[in-house]
């Protein structure tokens, strides 16, 4: 149907190549790019080995808006796919304006010098992309992206009004390190280190980092301490589903990880402005991220599940009822398909189905959209083709 450019090599690039590579029919051509090309001929090789389908590969700075222009008038993809950092999107926005190219990505804009992601920022372009006659997804992600599109659906089939929204993230796997963070460390610590904020009643409510916490049951997994830490996709779904009167987002995490945590902010490793050090200025989080971990590498030796769902409570017909939805990812079996962990799997799936549905012309209209205020119910029916099928529990106790 169509040609896109992949941009970003990590664990999420990788597993979006996998799956755009197993879906000819729908991406007759691919290009993967990023700083680094050979992390691209390196990923190439792979997909060719396993599905005989040859991907493209490129070098590009997706700080640079001359150079995205230069690659994408070279290769005029129908539609770029952003997975590269949160911090590169407006860049890529810019010069999919500039050549005339749709854009999708997977997680909001934050800048680099500052610990503060919001749709704000992207949500400005709405007027030039409309103007354009091009088509932005915004949050394409598992959450952000499929919790949106799990909140949507909820609402299109199963609620008059929505009023309680609780997005629940557990990851129960074991990748046998000390510390180490499932996708890139810069942005990782940044997300989880910062104040917590929900919505309720026409507000947000700002907390301290992890002061609410209270153990929920995950499905078989079982109980899991979780914390209220505020995520990009709130922002988006009080707007768009104003009746919501709370809205939060809990995250577990093990006492080790929050241990290490509190040492490297306490010992300012996790800082973001510049220091100098024997005469060159560095940043203290992206010398951390040098010597931790690469996520795209935990994979391997990965066991256990990650479990993602949305917990509902509303109203159908004058009636209160309660609705949870969720879908389980083994990380053995990510790895066995991609080579990658479940986090990156669980991202990379919905962009490529998000990808799809724009080819498939189910998700375009010029202007800039988050996911759920899409049609979700070609999208739901993808996720169960696709690697992350979804169980939906009705009138259940949800715990909160």
């Amino acid at each position: 149907m169509g040609k896109v450019l992949i941009i970003g090599a990590g664990g999420v690039g990788t597993v979006v190549v996998h799956k755009v590579a197993q879906n000819p029919d729908v991406f007759t051509e691919i290009m993967l790019a990023s700083r680094t090309k050979s992390k691209c001929d390196v990923i190439a090789a792979d997909v060719k080995n396993r599905y005989n389908v040859a991907i493209q590969t490129a070098q590009v700075d997706a700080d640079n808006v001359p150079e995205l222009v230069t690659l994408l008038n070279a290769y005029k993809p129908e539609l770029v796919i952003n997975v590269a950092l949160p911090y590169q999107d407006l860049t890529i926005m810019d010069a999919c304006l500039e050549v005339g190219v749709n854009y999708m990505d997977t997680a909001n804009y934050e800048p680099k010098d500052e610990a503060h992601f919001e749709y704000s920022w992207q949500w400005a372009y709405k007027e030039k992309f409309e103007k354009a006659g091009l088509t932005a997804i915004l949050g394409c992600g598992f959450d952000p992206g499929v919790t949106s599109i799990y909140t949507a659906y909820a609402a299109k089939h199963y609620f008059d009004e929505i009023h309680y929204l609780d997005i629940v993230d557990c990851n129960a796997g074991d990748h046998g390190k000390a510390f180490a963070t499932n996708f890139n460390p810069e942005i990782n610590i940044r997300e989880v280190s910062q104040h917590g904020k929900y919505w309720e009643n026409g507000a947000w409510v700002e907390t301290e980092p992890h002061e609410i916490h209270k153990p929920l049951n995950y499905p078989e997994i079982g109980p899991k301490e979780s914390y209220v830490i505020y995520h990009e996709e709130l922002e988006s779904l009080v707007k768009n589903f104003p009746t919501i009167k709370r809205a939060r987002f809990w995250m577990t995490f093990g006492q080790e990880y929050l241990t290490h945590l509190r040492v490297i902010q306490n010992i300012g490793m996790a800082r973001i402005d510049e220091v100098e050090y024997n005469g060159v200025k560095i940043v203290p989080i992206q010398f951390l991220k040098a010597v931790l971990p690469n996520p795209g590498d935990l994979g391997e030796n990965y066991t256990g599940w990650t479990s993602i769902g949305c917990r509902i409570k509303g109203i159908k017909d004058g009636v209160e009822k309660t609705y949870y939805v969720y879908n389980n990812c083994s990380h053995e079996a990510a790895y066995k398909e991609t080579g990658t962990q479940g986090v990156s799997y669980t991202t990379g799936v919905p962009a490529m189905i998000g990808a799809m549905m724009f080819m498939k012309g189910l998700w375009r209209k010029p202007g800039v959209y988050n996911v759920e205020e899409f049609n979700p119910d070609p999208f739901m029916e993808q996720l169960n083709i696709h690697g992350l099928p979804w169980i939906e529990l009705h009138n259940v106790d949800l715990e909160l």
